[in-house]
């Protein structure tokens, strides 16, 4: 973190601030303002350097009149990391634990939720595939930015993460060399098509935005992180009701469920892993 984030807001940048949320909240439909305040501040300095404005006023003006400076702040303000098969271990577990019981599941619906810039959709794919399960699933991947989704969308990345993609892939359990998944070319690999094949793109706030029900399996990885506690409980709520019986949720490594998200009837699944499971609607 640079010095220019970490600065204390002054008392006009706070007014500012506070306008600037109630504006895209107001104008377009996304409300941050249950974020947490410390990285929701941290990010809008970033947002603020990345586009010129003078001041978040002057900002707050700009993305008014152009969606196209909206969409810019959006992509800064929403935390955009991502790697394949991050945290191989989880992966490992994924496909040794939960991967079984989902096997006995006629068809499969999963959902990326902050999917970001799509590695760990294709992870997700890529376990499927190798253990017969791709063909009967439906794989959704959304997130807030719609730049984000495209880059998930497209499936390139830059070749010089290849290395650690091929890593983790082999340290989480992977039953192939991961090339066959890929072609290089121009400095970036490109992902099979055969990934996306069954996984459907799209934006989705998950504070706003009415949840998918019947999941047989929630990813919402380190994105909890950056609620306030109201607002991650009334998240939580929400995808407790749209996880199918027996279904699961799978965080972060910096995440774990609290006291109170406890009551909404998870169980810890694999507690290491922060993999729970839910009862569903009985």
């Amino acid at each position: 973190m640079n010095d220019a984030t970490a600065q204390p807001l002054t008392e006009v940048e706070q007014i500012e601030v506070d306008l600037l949320l109630q504006a895209i909240a107001t104008k377009y439909g996304h409300d941050l303002r249950g974020y947490r305040a410390d990285s929701l501040k941290r990010r809008l300095r970033n947002a603020l350097n990345k586009s010129g404005a003078g001041s978040f006023g002057d900002l707050q003006h700009r993305l008014l009149h152009d969606a196209h400076v909206f969409s810019n702040v959006l992509d800064a303000l929403t935390v955009q990391v991502s790697e394949m098969f991050r945290d191989p271990t989880f992966y490992g577990s994924f496909r040794d634990r939960v991967v079984p019981i989902l096997r006995t599941y006629p068809q499969l619906r999963i959902w990326h939720a902050g999917c970001s810039s799509g590695e760990e959709v294709y992870a997700t794919a890529i376990v499927l595939q190798e253990e017969g399960l791709y063909d009967r699933s439906l794989i959704y991947a959304t997130d807030l930015s719609p730049a984000a989704l495209r880059r998930a969308q497209e499936g390139v990345y830059p070749a010089e993460r290849l290395a650690i993609y091929a890593s983790n892939y082999a340290a989480s359990g992977g039953r192939r060399s991961f090339d066959h998944y890929y072609s290089l070319g121009y400095d970036h690999i490109a992902f099979s098509a055969s990934l996306r094949r069954n996984v459907v793109f799209f934006d989705h706030d998950l504070v706003g935005d009415q949840i998918f029900g019947e999941m047989h399996a929630v990813f919402c990885r380190n994105v909890l992180i950056y609620f306030g506690r109201e607002l991650r409980l009334n998240v939580m709520a929400k995808l407790a009701s749209g996880i199918c019986r027996g279904g699961f949720l799978l965080l972060g490594s910096a995440e774990q469920l609290s006291r109170h998200e406890e009551r909404l009837g998870f169980t810890n699944f694999d507690p290491l892993q922060r993999i729970y499971r839910h009862p569903g609607k009985l």
